[in-house]
């Protein structure tokens, strides 16, 4: 059984949640297949996938263009959207008869609108993964460029005809329609601590603070030299292209032997962008959070009070971070406690529902898939320029 995925390339976080869902899939479904679209590189989907997808390298997303991991560029975001949308038609109905050719079943979509498209033209089943979508993000930055306004009304036309909803916490807009609201989505650790501090040279007893900024590139060099006089351990992924340990600090590539959700959870705190995928792993290794905000993204609002009410953490401002100042602060970020987490997770909550309401055997798939709310004309139950090409219309 073949099931495609479209994922935004922003960043590792989507990826990264979308490959915690095909994990609890598979568990719940061994013989599934994955036909995943994206630009992120397939490298990151065989840390938890291998052998059971089949990459296809597409830019599914434009996302938001960014100078740094902490600056956004809103007039390249602007430029990148009006190449891409509105969707080509004819690459909508090439993506259509590759889904039919390979007989998916249905189309998921982690906040990549292209895919909701696609499944339309092909009669097969969508379903929106999402803690956020593009269109509520661009209404963040429509101040600083009125052109946003259009993209605004075109991606919410879109969004809105996915046929399964589900919202994965912290969700952004409260007051959307869905078929789901679940937990946060986050891959599980692999590996037990004890054995990563090992590989990594790092004495049981020693505190640990993970550094990350997440997919984007960071210059960590001023940051290494101050941190090298204190009595902790440092892991930096995306700190080096190779891996390299100078005392106390350990820097690594992006792409390196040690599963991310394994160093989280060989920590004793985290500093770094608040961002989906991180948020989500913090929360399951219940370890505290030195978060980063920034000033215009609406998502980082949204994490940034949930962190407060259901986690241990410390904000710190993008200036904060830049200037080091929150490394005074590790004494007091260290000293909060732990929290377990018990019950199902996030992944397993929407696996579960995507087994049970998008692929039943005993539903005839493709019998309406355009309606709205679901594969039938009854309504789901509601809980709580490269390839643009057309003219510019509604959706």
């Amino acid at each position: 059984m073949r099931i495609a995925y479209f994922i935004s390339p922003h960043g590792f976080g989507h990826a990264a949640r979308a490959s915690a869902v095909m994990m609890a899939l598979l568990k719940l479904n061994p013989a599934l297949h994955f036909d995943i679209y994206t630009q992120v590189p397939t490298w990151f989907f065989e840390q938890t996938l291998a052998g059971r997808f089949t990459g296809h390298s597409l830019l599914t997303d434009i996302g938001l263009a960014q100078t740094s991991a902490l600056t956004e560029d809103v007039p390249e975001t602007v430029r990148r959207l009006d190449r891409m949308l509105p969707f080509n038609e004819n690459l909508l109905r090439r993506l259509a008869g590759e889904l039919r050719g390979q007989r998916c079943r249905a189309v998921l979509c982690d906040i990549a609108p292209m895919g909701i498209m696609a499944a339309r033209s092909a009669g097969l089943p969508s379903v929106l993964l999402e803690n956020f979508t593009w269109d509520w993000i661009y209404r963040g930055y429509l101040s600083r460029d009125g052109r946003l306004a259009w993209f605004i009304r075109y991606l919410a036309g879109v969004f809105a005809q996915a046929n399964f909803h589900i919202q994965a916490e912290p969700f952004c807009d409260d007051t959307a329609p869905v078929n789901l609201r679940a937990r946060p989505v986050a891959r599980p650790p692999k590996t037990p601590p004890p054995k990563i501090r090992r590989a990594l040279g790092i004495p049981a007893d020693a505190a640990v603070v993970m550094v990350t900024m997440g997919g984007m590139q960071w210059d960590y060099a001023d940051l290494a030299s101050e941190l090298a006089e204190l009595p902790y351990y440092f892991i930096i992924p995306g700190g080096a292209k190779a891996v390299t340990v100078r005392d106390n600090i350990i820097l690594l590539p992006h792409r390196s032997a040690f599963f991310h959700p394994d160093l989280i959870a060989a920590a004793d705190a985290l500093v770094g962008k608040v961002g989906y995928s991180t948020l989500a792993e913090v929360y399951y290794a219940g370890v505290p959070y030195g978060y980063v905000t920034r000033p215009y993204f609406q998502e980082s609002q949204v994490i940034a009070a949930y962190v407060q009410q259901e986690m241990a953490g410390l904000p710190i401002k993008p200036d904060a971070f830049r200037a080091h100042q929150w490394v005074k602060r590790l004494p007091e970020l260290l000293a909060l406690p732990k929290i377990g987490r018990a019950g199902a997770t996030g992944a397993q909550q929407v696996a579960q529902f995507i087994i049970e309401q998008v692929l039943p055997p005993h539903k005839k798939q493709g019998r309406d898939a355009s309606h709205p709310h679901g594969l039938d004309s009854s309504p789901s139950p509601i809980c709580g320029g490269g390839q643009g090409g057309g003219k510019r219309g509604s959706v």
